[in-house]
């Protein structure tokens, strides 16, 4: 029987272990933890620079080359998760907590030098501590609860009980340490949902910062958007306005400079689009905390539907403002190339019966011609008969001259008629034919 490798797509083993390719964090007992965010748009190397520079100064072994995940234990201490995204990458550091340990402290990152954070500046997107506290088993919990407010001075404290066996407060605020808080109190988690529920919180705030690049973006498109609308509607106000039928050239041409400007705004769309699968991320992540209601305090749902979901609005109707926007300028352009092309077909009309009538002068005139050509032609040859006949007379020839030019005038006028016309229709043949040999090669090219 051939083996499995014969038998499968190449893609198959790639495609199946994507499944398991994010694994949440297995946690069963209480952890303090620091999580960072990186987003180096022009600088898309810094992550796995960042990744190499870590496992080479702590003592770590580094990943397989062109691996987007990594999880491995830190001679420090902590356990080391690493994710390579699209546009992000993450660090997340978990090392257990001991007695007596401060809550929100650095043991997370003891033993990781001061000059690797050194290569964060500028692109440290999200950065978060978090602390699991086991409701049951240890004193921090039990003050916790009762002193929840001592951690979080924002002005607004969110909460809410969680996965039916535990406590999760934050308050959304970065602090002067540059980082936002989360503390988690297990009060009844089954195996491993404290990591689970740690791995979701920290991926809703990523998500969340990464669904809101799109807002500046958006702020900075309505301002273009206004006014470009505005010279649309001044536009539109002087295709409307009498006689303005002359200027449709030069309005056109306005039209155009218009469609390019949307044109350059549709640009952003990528990051409009990475901000609506963001976002469904954070909603998705957020329904996964099955959360319920402390008295007194907005969850974790309702904060986000305050303050986050206007914004993601805000982006979908500035994205939808350009998409309308374009519509209206190409048909705008199209309404007023339609026109243009209509007066250009009058002019086209009234050069061809201009045209026309100057044929059919030339040819009324050509016929005058011919008329005077036959006449003179006609002439000549009767004076230089009359000429020969005046000379046969003289030698005696019983000819008289004037009686045989008199009645050669009548023979000689229908032979130059018949002459010259059967001059020009041999002239009309071959002019005729010249054109129809030029235009074969035109319908064999077409």
């Amino acid at each position: 029987m051939p083996t499995p490798e014969y038998l499968d797509h190449p893609l198959r083993t790639a495609l199946a272990e994507e499944l398991h390719a994010r694994p949440f964090l297995k946690l069963a007992e209480a952890v303090s933890l620091i999580h960072y965010a990186v987003y180096a748009e022009h600088k898309p190397s810094l992550h796995e620079t960042l990744l190499q520079s870590l496992c080479r100064d702590t003592g770590i072994a580094a990943p397989a080359e062109g691996a987007t995940h990594y999880s491995v234990q830190s001679p420090c201490g902590w356990h080391l998760k690493w994710e390579r995204h699209t546009e992000f990458s993450t660090f997340t550091f978990v090392i257990p907590r001991s007695d007596g340990q401060a809550l929100f402290s650095d043991a997370a990152i003891q033993g990781i030098p001061a000059h690797w954070f050194a290569q964060l500046a500028g692109s440290r997107f999200v950065a978060a501590r978090m602390e699991l506290l086991s409701g049951d088993a240890t004193q921090a919990a039990h003050g916790a609860h009762g002193a929840v407010r001592q951690w979080f001075d924002g002005p607004i404290l969110v909460g809410s009980n969680v996965l039916g066996g535990g406590q999760v407060f934050c308050d959304w605020r970065v602090r002067a340490d540059g980082f936002m808080r989360f503390l988690v109190i297990d009060d009844d988690f089954r195996e491993e949902q404290g990591g689970r529920l740690l791995q979701r919180l920290y991926e809703i705030e990523t998500y969340r910062m990464m669904a809101l690049l799109a807002l500046p973006v958006a702020r900075q498109m309505s301002r273009e958007l206004d006014e470009i609308h505005g010279a649309l509607q001044d536009l539109m106000q002087r295709m409307e306005a009498r006689g303005a039928a002359g200027n449709d050239a030069q309005l056109l041409v306005s039209l155009t400079h218009l469609a390019v400007r949307v044109e350059s705004l549709s640009g952003q769309a990528g990051r409009f689009s990475a901000s609506r699968a963001y976002e469904k991320l954070v909603l998705a992540r957020i329904n996964e905390l099955r959360e319920e209601r402390i008295e007194g305090m907005p969850t974790i749902q309702e904060f986000m539907e305050r303050r986050f979901a206007p914004a993601m609005e805000t982006c979908r109707s500035v994205w939808a403002r350009e998409e309308v926007l374009a519509a209206r300028i190409a048909r705008a352009v199209d309404l007023l190339r339609t026109r243009v092309n209509l007066t250009q077909e009058k002019d086209v009309t009234r050069l061809l019966g201009g045209m026309e009538r100057t044929a059919r002068n030339q040819l009324h005139l050509q016929h005058a011609v011919e008329g005077l050509s036959v006449a003179a032609i006609s002439y000549y040859v009767l004076s230089l008969a009359a000429a020969a006949f005046k000379a046969l007379h003289v030698l005696s020839l019983p000819i008289e001259p004037e009686l045989a030019e008199g009645l050669l005038i009548g023979p000689v006028v229908f032979a130059v008629i018949a002459i010259t016309r059967r001059t020009r229709n041999r002239l009309i043949r071959r002019s005729a034919g010249e054109e129809s040999h030029g235009m074969q090669p035109l319908k064999q090219s077409v």
